[in-house]
């Protein structure tokens, strides 16, 4: 290894094609995006991953010279191998293994759950935390122990993500899916007025949203104003998710809490974590909204954290893994 370790991390696990170069001592050298965007409903998994076959070599080129770099600079590739969409996850890796077998370079799998923590840690200075992941697939309450990242709590059905932006296309109010720097959900609902009578469901410390999104719904259909059905609806489902985090805290007794996830820009939700945080006297670390969002930069570090303590994998099995679970992967760094 070199002095100064390098590490070049490809993020495809969704709608976005993500490039990010880092540094061993978490110098953020390039961060290169692409995103996905139907036209109409939600991801296309086919679609995006034509799309990112499309406009990988661009986002490639330009995050190497964003880190004024070339290949022969890159110590070791990094890509995430799941969860997330198949087609998606099939186009990250492929192009990783190229580049991987042409240039003779160490091909380092990663967790893309993971790699939101990660990150979350390195740009928060979060040690030790309870994490909150919500995103579009996931929603977790998760903390490390004995090796690994072990779950506290997570959803039966649906991820927080997923069901904000499903009822968001049924109500007829996305895309786009951000107004105002708010989730279209929060925009409507921060007008809203009257609570309505709608599904909590929290099974011990997981939670369950799917009977919330068809209750929802159905109160749309029934002529109750969008802007209530969408104040309901956002204070239920998020008010779940910090029931189960209250209840992990409770349980693990860590001094952090960590939000990560693409939900996790809600300032609402951070509001409503920092609030929980409070009565417990624990300090709240909230990871940048740019950072919060899918991005190519988490699996560089991830796969940098990982390749210091040997984790690499032969070309012919780096597999991709829809539903690699976070508490499935080893933490070797954490031992430290």
């Amino acid at each position: 290894m070199s002095s100064n370790i390098i590490v070049l991390g490809i993020e495809s696990t969704a709608h976005t094609f993500g490039c990010g170069i880092v540094d061993e001592k978490g110098n953020i050298l390039a961060d290169v995006r692409g995103e996905y965007t139907p036209v109409k409903g939600g991801i296309h998994p086919r679609e995006a991953s034509q799309y990112f076959t499309s406009i990988a070599h661009t986002i490639i080129r330009k995050a190497l010279s964003e880190a004024k770099v070339t290949m022969k600079n890159i110590d070791a590739i990094a890509v995430a191998l799941g969860p997330g969409l198949g087609p998606c996850l099939r186009t990250g890796a492929t192009i990783a293994r190229a580049l991987a077998s042409y240039f003779n370079k160490p091909l380092i799998p990663v967790n893309h759950a993971v790699a939101h923590i990660e990150i979350g840690k390195l740009l928060t200075g979060a040690k030790d935390p309870l994490v909150i992941y919500v995103s579009g697939g996931n929603t977790l309450i998760t903390a490390y122990a004995k090796g690994r990242y072990r779950i506290f709590g997570e959803t039966l059905d649906l991820a927080l993500g997923n069901t904000l932006d499903v009822f968001a296309r049924e109500a007829g109010i996305a895309p786009p899916y951000i107004i105002e720097g708010y989730h279209v959900v929060d925009y409507y609902a921060n007008k809203g007025k009257n609570i309505l009578d709608l599904p909590y469901i929290v099974k011990g410390q997981d939670v369950s949203f799917s009977g919330l999104l068809t209750a929802a719904l159905r109160l749309l259909r029934e002529g109750y104003p969008l802007e209530d059905v969408c104040l309901s609806f956002r204070e239920n489902a998020y008010n779940m998710v910090v029931e189960v985090a209250e209840r992990g805290l409770a349980h693990t007794g860590k001094k952090e809490i960590l939000l990560v996830g693409g939900v996790a820009a809600s300032p609402i939700l951070r509001s409503k974590v920092e609030t929980m945080a409070k009565y417990y006297n624990v300090k709240v670390y909230l990871t940048p909204p740019k950072y919060s969002l899918d991005n190519g930069v988490m699996i560089a570090w991830t796969g940098l954290l990982a390749y210091k303590h040997g984790v690499t994998i032969p070309i012919d099995e780096s597999y991709v893994k829809q539903r690699w679970r976070i508490d499935e992967v080893d933490i070797p760094w954490m031992e430290e």
